[in-house]
């Protein structure tokens, strides 16, 4: 698995929407999923009309 460096603010931001004990690789798959989504969203919604 590949390792990333974060900043310390990036690190904090992290922390403030952790759950419990949800781990860090947990919070970015769920933002990567959210990304995606929105992603899609946007996409889908120029083809209507």
């Amino acid at each position: 698995m590949p390792q990333i460096h974060l900043d310390d603010e990036t690190v904090a931001r992290l922390d403030t929407l952790r759950q419990e004990h949800e781990e860090y690789d947990e919070i970015v798959t769920e933002l990567i999923n959210i990304y995606e989504a929105e992603e899609l969203t946007l996409f889908h919604s120029g083809d209507e009309g």
